[in-house]
């Protein structure tokens, strides 16, 4: 499928370069055949990413070998320039003492106050990432749900009552 005009694919060295400069990033699991995702804090570790966990989801798809996909995206609003990078992957819990040691020395800390005592490392099997340009300006039109209409409307307005004037165009929200 060919990519929309503007899309730049990014190679290798451009998706961990953004990787290593983010620190939060989503990492998607199979949950008993089901998707979920979480939040997490991250490092970059030799072209992997590291986690910290505790017990739980997160811990049981990676002591599994479970086959886990982990994103981060960006916006640059002073360039008007979107990314994403996508990495998918095994994890693996890290469990052999001298690498939980190696781990435990990367700048790596829970950002909330539960016991997280286990590490994970992601190792890349597919990297992607995109970049493109945010459109500048947008023409109103019907694909939009444009109806014509210019006034300003009130996005809190709310379904006319029997004997309320309604003008075409104008939003509706249903009331509770």
């Amino acid at each position: 499928m060919p990519l929309p005009p503007g899309t730049e694919v990014l190679d290798a060295a451009a998706c961990w370069a953004l990787l290593q400069d983010a620190d939060v990033g989503r990492l998607a699991v199979d949950n008993g055949g089901r998707p979920d995702i979480f939040p997490i804090n991250y490092v970059v570790d030799d072209e992997s990413i590291v986690f910290r966990t505790g017990p739980g989801t997160k811990l049981a798809a990676s002591a599994l070998l479970h086959h886990v996909a982990f994103e981060i995206d960006g916006y640059e609003p002073q360039n008007r320039v979107a990314w994403s990078v996508v990495v998918k992957g095994r994890a693996n819990q890290i469990e052999r003492m001298q690498d939980v040691y190696a781990a435990d020395d990367l700048p790596l800390f829970p950002w909330i106050a539960s016991d997280k005592p286990d590490f994970v490392r992601i190792s890349a099997d597919e990297l992607t990432g995109r970049r493109f340009h945010v459109i500048d300006d947008i023409t109103p039109d019907a694909s939009l749900g444009w109806t014509g209409t210019e006034e300003a409307a009130d996005p809190l307005a709310v379904l006319p009552g029997p004997d309320e004037e309604h003008h075409e165009g104008a939003p509706f929200l249903h009331p509770d």
